[in-house]
């Protein structure tokens, strides 16, 4: 009976560790999913604010008078 308790403890261990393995893994896809989101976030944003910043400076170009022209010294 020993080689049987051996056996069935021994298959016991090894599904408890898939199922660790498993919650472990699917944790850490998690964490890494959102990871990737608050990267896209960032990015999302930061381009908005540089689209908008660029407007802006072009519209600042267009309503400024244009720069006078330098004369040729004879």
């Amino acid at each position: 009976m020993s080689e049987d308790t051996d056996v069935r403890t021994k298959a016991e261990e090894r599904a408890e560790r898939a199922q660790r393995m498993a919650k472990e893994g699917a944790q850490a896809m998690a964490e890494h999913l959102a990871a990737i989101k608050a990267v896209d976030e960032r990015t999302a944003k930061l381009r908005a604010l540089r689209l908008a910043k660029e407007a802006a400076d072009a519209e600042a170009r267009a309503a400024a008078p244009p720069p006078a022209k330098k004369r040729k010294s004879k």
